[in-house]
């Protein structure tokens, strides 16, 4: 048992040896194999780390949905900052801030462009508004408080806007769905550029195939080398595509940072984690034994000796 057992390892580990040695006596074909598929695995790997950061920082956007409370213009300042006391001590708030009626007109006025015909006003048309930032970023949530504070003897009108966080979730979702069918479609590429390699490799050892069945040789055993070559191509290009991801998003990681800080956020581009470096890395070599194994079948059973 234990020299069967040795025997069939000692025939992989040849099989093995003998697939990386057939790849770098071609080192030309096998790298332009490699790159193409490099090239098929690192556009949606390299889409979807750019979707998971986007639904990072939407998250956070999600997370601080404010609104805006207006006030009646008959309230005056010490009710007003009795109010933001109020608001503030509510479970389901996070943060109140009071925007006085003089300072809604400096700030209207600074932004406005419209300075020399607010001086012509004889009082001030702006209320006092209370900014709030809700404890939670669900929208259920975020309405329902809205709509409590709306209720305030005091309040005017309330202006809450999510639409832009529903359009902001509706094209990430569809990007999601753009990812999903383009990672699909470009495995399947990966997996004809591999069986279109083996099936060339079959082709140029056609004749050592026909003396290998002709003194008994199985489609197994025969099949067993080219299926390592195609596992070894798909974890090369994996491998390349992982590092071709990475030097991107280093390249791109300091203007994002420095394009995040004009806004006033700290973002940072995330990359790679280690985990689906490995899954890539997994991917790969499995996309490559099935290329492999699926081009080796059809092939071998093609070619009998003479």
């Amino acid at each position: 048992m234990m020299h069967r057992l040795k025997h069939y390892l000692a025939l992989h580990a040849q099989n093995l040896l003998g697939a990386l040695g057939r790849m770098a006596r071609q080192p030309v074909g096998s790298l332009m194999t490699i790159v193409v598929i490099a090239i098929a695995l690192a556009l949606p790997t390299g889409l979807r780390v750019l979707l998971n950061n986007a639904q990072i920082l939407s998250g956070s956007w999600d997370g601080a949905i404010d609104f805006t409370v207006y006030l009646k213009l008959d309230v005056d300042t010490a009710r007003a900052e009795e109010l933001t006391r109020d608001v503030q001590a509510r479970e389901d708030v996070t943060q109140t801030v009071f925007i006085s009626r003089s300072e809604a007109l400096a700030e209207f006025r600074a932004y406005s462009g419209f300075g020399e015909a607010l001086d012509v006003l004889n009082e001030n048309p702006l209320p006092h508004a209370l900014i709030v930032r809700p404890a939670s970023g669900d929208k259920a949530d975020v309405e329902a408080l809205a709509g409590a504070l709306a209720l305030m003897p005091e309040t005017d009108f309330v202006q809450l806007d999510t639409a832009w966080v529903e359009r902001l979730n509706g094209i990430l979702d569809l990007a999601r769905r753009v990812v999903d069918m383009a990672t699909i479609l470009l495995s399947l590429a990966v997996v004809l550029i591999i069986g279109n390699t083996i099936r060339l490799e079959i082709n140029n050892r056609r004749e050592e195939i026909q003396v290998v069945k002709l003194v008994g040789g199985s489609d197994g055993f025969i099949r067993r080398p080219f299926l390592y070559i195609g596992f070894f191509y798909g974890l090369a290009g994996a491998a390349m595509a992982a590092l071709t991801v990475t030097l991107s998003l280093s390249l791109l990681a300091s203007p994002t940072h420095a394009l995040a800080q004009l806004y006033g956020s700290s973002f940072n581009l995330a990359g790679l984690t280690w985990l689906q470096t490995l899954l890539l890395l997994g991917s790969g070599a499995l996309l490559g034994w099935a290329g492999a194994g699926v081009a080796a079948a059809r092939h071998l059973r093609a070619i009998e000796p003479s």
